[in-house]
């Protein structure tokens, strides 16, 4: 952030937002009405050093009514015009949700997949992939664990449904073209918290948890608020067993004008003998039973990550809001991993063994402004910021020379072969690549009719910088540094009360291609040349409303992304895909006592201008045509304290490859469960909580891929049975 281009608009920006803010001399958008006089400090649960707090739960408790929108902070879903949802602590509690993955099951737009050959959880949001190390904490990329987010680090899960390049930035690891994710961290509330937990799940695995949240001072303008928790045991797949280490501290201090926080987290996360993915040959495998396992026993995957993140707000003078935020993170991870490669309807497969070493130093920053004014009739709230990121990845890799022989329906266990070939040292990992991406972003969202008609117009220039070094030796082996920029523009028009009606154009961006060296057993013209970051279009309209008890949304999307491939040996962006869907969703307690949460998402994502036009209308790998979440959560009339919930989810069938000629069924899941609450004297509550996920048992192939372009398959997870008791005192 030291360049003349990070600091230029940042203090053109700061110039202008006092100067209007000065103009104004009212409140923000009303020139014409008085200074407005500082009230005495509300504390507020505020994840982010917001004046304003967490956006309030929408009726049931399920949602909440606004969420994080980028650069341009916090709004309410009825005044963004992005499809946005928050899925609220309540809702992760009752369902017992251990990860990201599991709350967004709620979320009819996103899917679960996996990492390549790994056991990464990826998003796929719109049709295209999120991974994990590409979502947000508090707003800044790269701070939490790579593969797995433990439940207990986050308040909030908010989802943003399409591009975002402008809103975040592009992620570093080059997805999220599709949707960002972003989580909230806990913070201390008016009210003291101390609360354990402690239950079991089928397999025997057994988990400890402690919540502990006290504020302090004048005012109760400090607050500090704890979380830990220990998983071990057993999961619902036979031989597979995971252990999970996850510790949290956040704490806030507020004074009238300044709002300070900062978290602390670490996690040790340990699978053993994880149940890898299948790669399909000519053919679809049928689904083994879903609680087998055929993994080696010698696979494993451990992760270990501490990182802290630090986040200030300044209340210059009425109207004008400084921010800065910063946050460092260091990762290690060691894997030994074999998937299994299906030749023929026997089940019976090859592998290899490959082992790796990584760690990753990861630095990230942000400062910004934001300043509302009046010009005339019109309301304006400008936003100027700038961010970077650095990330330094250290990396090494072992293969084995002999093939790893199983069966997916009986399967066998192979010795773990010899390490025969290296790509650095295991022991001691080398440097391979750096990545820094460095931006600033403007944007004006200006107010008409009384703020029945909001404007949204931005822009963000990012400069995306890698290095990467060869493994043995460390030394530079190729550079790359590119530019774009991106806009965005967004309308929204409220007709009559409850009512939204939105429009937006916005684009999502990539790190670019690199040409290879050979293609078709030839030469490539221009091998190694370094195409810019790629970007991906992006139009939107939709609808929102919004009543007393009930919310519904629906959204109709078209999504253009480019593709490269090899025309008459050079290399170059010659096709693209295309997504187009529509969402429907509805949240909210239309009766007492019932609660409503999903929706419907259409899919159509289809490749064109393939090469020789062979695949030319034909649909993406691994996005399905249908997919629908819908969930419902009834207190029981008559029994005081008892409630119980429903969840089914389906998704329609997925091709295999980009010629159609192999697909997956279509599936449906069904969850249910249950919660009683029962009071133990004057100041203790204890809740019982039960679940069972997949009730009937189905054996599916849950998802396609997840790395654009692959086709290796992820089995269910079995019928899984799970008991918690939360002791709040």
């Amino acid at each position: 952030m030291s360049t003349a281009l990070s600091r230029r608009p940042i203090t053109l920006a700061i110039t202008a937002l006092t100067s209007c803010a000065a103009f104004a001399q009212g409140q923000p958008g009303r020139p014409d009405t008085p200074v407005a006089e500082l009230e005495t400090v509300t504390v507020e649960a505020s994840a982010d050093a917001s004046a304003g707090g967490l956006a309030k739960p929408f009726a049931g408790g399920q949602v909440a009514r606004g969420s994080r929108v980028g650069v341009l902070g916090t709004q309410d879903v009825m005044d963004t015009p992005f499809n946005i949802k928050s899925y609220t602590r309540e809702l992760i509690a009752d369902q017992q949700a251990q990860s990201v993955a599991d709350v967004l099951l709620n979320d009819p737009s996103v899917r679960q997949a996996r990492g390549f050959g790994n056991f990464q959880e990826v998003y796929v949001v719109r049709g295209f992939p999120l991974y994990s190390d590409d979502i947000a904490y508090n707003g800044l990329y790269g701070m939490l664990p790579r593969q797995y987010v433990a439940s207990e680090f986050f308040e909030r899960v908010e989802v943003l449904l399409g591009a975002n390049a402008f809103l975040n930035g592009a992620a570093p690891g080059g997805s999220g073209l599709g949707g960002s994710v972003n989580l909230l961290p806990k913070r201390a509330s008016a009210e003291s918290l101390s609360q354990v937990s402690a239950g079991v799940q089928t397999g025997g695995q057994v988990f400890g948890a402690v919540d502990l949240s006290r504020r302090f001072g004048p005012n109760e303008s400090a607050g500090v608020r704890l979380n830990a928790v220990r998983r071990d045991g057993d999961t619902a797949i036979d031989g597979e067993s995971r252990e999970l280490t996850m510790f949290s501290l956040g704490v806030d201090w507020r004074s009238r004008d300044v709002r300070l926080s900062a978290d602390l987290g670490y996690q040790d996360n340990e699978l053993q003998a994880g149940r890898p993915s299948v790669t399909p040959g000519a053919f679809i495998p049928a689904v083994p039973e879903a609680r087998r396992n055929y993994a080696q026993p010698w696979t494993y995957s451990s992760e270990k990550d501490l990182f802290g993140t630090v986040r200030g707000e300044w209340d210059i003078v009425p109207g004008l809001t400084a921010w800065a935020a910063g946050g460092i993170r260091q990762g290690k991870e060691s894997n030994s991993l074999s998937s299994l490669n299906i030749q023929n309807a026997a089940g019976d497969s090859t592998g290899s063994r490959f082992d790796n070493r990584r760690e990753d130093n990861i630095k990230t920053g942000e400062i910004g402004i934001r300043g509302a004014f009046a010009t005339g009739p019109v309301g304006h709230q400008v936003t100027a910021s700038a961010m970077v990121y650095d990330a330094e990845e250290r990396n090494a890799w072992g293969m084995g020379g002999a093939s790893v022989l199983n069966n997916l329906y009986d399967p066998t266990v192979s010795l773990a072969p010899a390490l025969t070939m290296f790509g650095g040292d295991l022991n001691n990992p080398l440097r391979v690549g750096d990545v820094t991406h460095r931006s600033v972003a403007l944007a004006d969202t200006m107010s008409f009719l009384d703020d029945r008609v909001l404007v949204t117009l931005g822009l963000r220039h990012q400069t995306i910088k890698q290095n990467s070094y060869n493994y043995g030796t460390g030394a530079l082996a190729d550079s790359y540094s590119k530019s774009r920029v991106t806009p965005a523009m967004g309308v929204v028009f409220k007709p009559a009360a409850g009512w939204s009606l939105y429009a937006n154009y916005i684009e999502g961006l990539a790190k670019g291609e690199v040409a290879p060296a050979s293609a078709n057993g030839q030469p490539v013209v221009n091998a190694g040349q370094v195409f810019a970051p790629y970007r991906t279009k992006q139009k939107e309209i939709g609808a929102k409303w919004e009543g007393q008890r009930v919310g519904a949304s629906l959204a109709l999307f078209t999504t253009d992304k480019p593709s490269a491939y090899v025309v008459n040996q050079v290399f170059d962006e010659y096709g693209k895909q295309r997504n187009r869907g529509a969402e429907l969703s509805v949240y909210g307690e239309p009766f007492k006592g019932l609660r409503l949460l999903g929706g419907l998402t259409l899919l159509s994502a289809k490749q064109e201008s393939t090469p020789g036009g062979i695949n030319d209308g034909r649909y993406a790998i691994g996005v399905p045509k249908r997919q629908l979440s819908l969930g419902a959560d009834w207190d029981v009339p008559g029994v005081r304290g008892l409630a119980v919930n429903a969840r089914v989810v389906h998704t329609s069938s997925q091709f295999a490859n980009a010629a159609n000629t192999l697909s997956v069924s279509s599936w449906t899941r069904t969850d249910l469960g249950m919660r009683y609450l029962v009071p133990i004297g004057q100041a203790r509550l204890l809740t019982l909580r039960a679940r069972v996920d997949n009730v009937f048992g189905k054996n599916y192939w849950a998802s396609v891929g997840g790395f654009p372009g692959s086709n290796y398959l992820v089995q269910s997870a079995p019928r899984t049975v799970a008991l918690t008791a939360t002791l709040d005192f």
